[in-house]
């Protein structure tokens, strides 16, 4: 499950000469959750580009998120990217979770907003998807869908 995710920082240096890690600014790390030297998944917005490594804390405060090692072949500076951190967790999950969700301002790569609860209007639900569809096709219609591919499942 993702615990900690950074949407939306901008990509500030590649190095392919250093060895592999993504290098980000300690506060964005702290504020997502994410330690330092753990695993992630980095998904770069502008290309499609999907790798996974693992995190090294830069400066405090400097904004930085530097790809390094072969990693950087797939990402440039000034691309903006999604670093998303996972773990297992035993299920029954608590109804109330949600991962902490650091929003940044690609300007600066600051802190733009912490999102750590289902109750701020900003964070990760699928709400949205079906009101969507709700309103695309009419709540009657969503249901007898949704009843429907559930018969061809157990059929």
């Amino acid at each position: 499950m993702v615990t900690g995710k950074i949407h939306r920082a901008r990509v500030t240096a590649a190095d392919l000469h250093y060895v592999g890690s993504i290098t980000i600014d300690e506060d964005l790390l702290d504020a997502a959750g994410i330690l330092s030297y753990e695993r992630v998944q980095v998904v770069d917005i502008d290309n499609g580009a999907r790798l996974e490594t693992y995190t090294i804390p830069g400066a405090r405060g400097s904004g930085e998120v530097q790809l390094n090692g072969a990693a950087a072949r797939l990402v440039s500076p000034g691309d903006l990217v999604i670093v998303m951190a996972y773990q297992l967790v035993e299920a029954p999950v608590a109804p109330d979770f949600h991962p902490r969700v650091v929003l940044v301002d690609p300007a600066d790569n600051s802190i733009d907003r912490l999102i750590t609860s289902r109750d701020d209007p900003h964070a990760l639900v699928g709400a949205t998807m079906l009101a969507a569809a709700e309103r695309d096709f009419g709540a009657g219609m969503v249901a007898e869908a949704v009843a429907s591919a559930g018969a061809e499942r157990e059929g």
